[in-house]
């Protein structure tokens, strides 16, 4: 039988250890320009507590020279690592004293850095302690927990609140500020429990509210406010059933707004509310329409269309791939590592690269698996492009792979490389990368010159 009693003075040693001044072997460098930390700590604490500083130090060897050893976290403000050094250190983290976005934030850093435990606690911390402000800070709750295959708990609670109580998110005070992927994510449930004029009415709101130019009285709309509204509710349309209204809820509520309706589906409604003989038109399904979200801080749908035509090697196709995100720089890091450790293993990748400093946009596909073992693969089926900025589709290059044994290299040094023709490496927001042409067909920059990347994305193509 073991006795805990002794804990609470263990936590504060090494609470103590943490403020060292002289037996430190390590710093840290939290943050980015002008908001950078220096901490100090011990690798033997660092190497035992967290898994993914375990893989940094593991490439980060203790010097023969006696100089100290250095690493970045430049994803990780400075004030949020402090709270969690505290609890890697010592376990102790006292909730009541941060605000709760802060509490947010420590998950997300305990989900960078691998904290299982700490990961768990939070979700279940802000269930049940804070759900009045998770509903009326629903769009953040949202955005985070799918955002990241860890926070599972948070996920389910979103979609169960979505589903039994919409109306708290509807009505809550940031309604109007929800982003366009969470209000599809809500008005697409097919059980949620609100009256199907009350979704219209919100999503109406929610559309009005994101142009504020436009007129408060409807009987002011121009054409061209009737457009403006109709372009920022385009995506969410589909997902209206407007054949389950009454008469008098079409007429009353619908009616008035019809000129930002799709023609075809404007005129199957006035049949069906005309004549009660004609059967309602099937509205597109879920999944079609949601593909058209495209989770992509780069790319549109109109790019994810292009791609899937360049994948099955077709000029004309129908069918646009589920385009499934598995990594964001700018959420998991832009180490060569945590690409390894998201996407190796994982067959039919799409890279996606935003040029910093540039419009300037480029990629690769790898149907086959990414691995470290530092070689080049085997595959007939990559390519790699290059768009000259997000607006222009149509000024793009596409380059397939002729030298097939040298189609991809897998290191655990370098990001997603395609040979010398787009090598993504460096540390720093990987700023050594570079593009040579000699195993695909064409080269995809103008220049050899070293790049730094802004953001990139990596998705899993899911071929159903």
């Amino acid at each position: 039988m073991y006795d805990d009693k002794f804990l609470p003075k263990l936590s504060q040693n090494l609470l103590e250890i943490l403020k060292d001044n002289e037996f430190y072997d390590i710093t840290i460098e939290v943050g980015n320009d002008p908001y950078v930390k220096i901490f100090r700590a011990h690798m033997i604490i660092l190497n035992y507590r967290s898994l993914y500083l375990r893989r940094i130090l593991s490439t980060n060897k203790k010097k023969d020279d006696g100089s100290l050893t250095h690493i970045k976290l430049p994803n990780i403000a400075p004030e949020i690592f402090q709270m969690v050094l505290r609890y890697i250190y010592g376990g102790r983290l006292s909730l009541e004293e941060y605000d709760n976005s802060d509490i947010v934030k420590i998950l997300v850093t305990a989900s960078e850095l691998n904290l299982q435990e700490l990961i768990t606690y939070l979700q279940s911390f802000l269930i049940e302690n804070k759900r009045n402000w998770i509903e009326q800070n629903f769009d953040l709750i949202f955005q985070t927990s799918f955002n990241n295959d860890s926070f599972l708990k948070l996920q389910n609670f979103c979609t169960e609140l979505m589903s039994k109580e919409p109306e708290k998110i509807f009505n809550s005070i940031n309604f109007n500020s929800i982003s366009e992927k969470c209000l599809i994510s809500l008005i697409q449930l097919d059980n949620i429990q609100i009256d199907n004029i009350k979704v219209w009415e919100h999503v109406l709101k929610w559309g009005i509210a994101q142009n504020p130019e436009l007129p408060s009285d409807l009987s002011n709309y121009s054409k061209e406010d009737f457009n403006t509204l109709k372009d920022t509710l385009q995506q969410c349309i589909p997902f209206i059933k407007f054949y389950d209204l009454t008469s008098k809820e079409f007429l009353d509520k619908v009616y008035p707004y019809k000129k930002i309706i799709p023609k075809e589906l404007r005129e199957n409604l006035n049949k069906f509310y005309l004549n009660h003989d004609c059967k309602p038109i099937t509205q597109k399904t879920t999944k079609e329409i949601s593909t058209k979200c495209i989770d992509s801080r780069i790319i549109t749908y109109q790019h994810a269309e292009l791609i899937s035509k360049w994948i099955d090697k077709l000029e004309n196709v129908n069918k646009v791939y589920e385009f499934n995100l598995i990594l964001r720089g700018s959420r998991d890091g832009f180490l060569p590592s945590k690409f390894h450790e998201i996407c190796d293993n994982q067959p039919h990748t799409l890279t996606i690269i935003k040029v910093k400093d540039s419009d300037e946009i480029l990629g690769g596909y790898n149907p086959i698996i990414w691995k470290s073992n530092g070689t080049h693969n085997n595959t007939q089926d990559s390519f790699i492009f290059s768009f000259k900025n997000k607006d222009n589709i149509g000024d793009h290059i596409l380059s397939r792979v002729v030298n097939e044994m040298c189609a991809i290299y897998d290191d655990l040094y370098y990001g997603p490389t395609f040979d010398v023709d787009l090598v993504i490496y460096g540390n720093n927001f990987y700023d050594k990368s570079y593009c040579k042409k000699d195993s695909y067909d064409k080269p995809i920059r103008k220049s050899v010159d070293r790049f730094s990347v802004e953001e990139y994305e990596v998705f899993q193509i899911i071929k159903n």
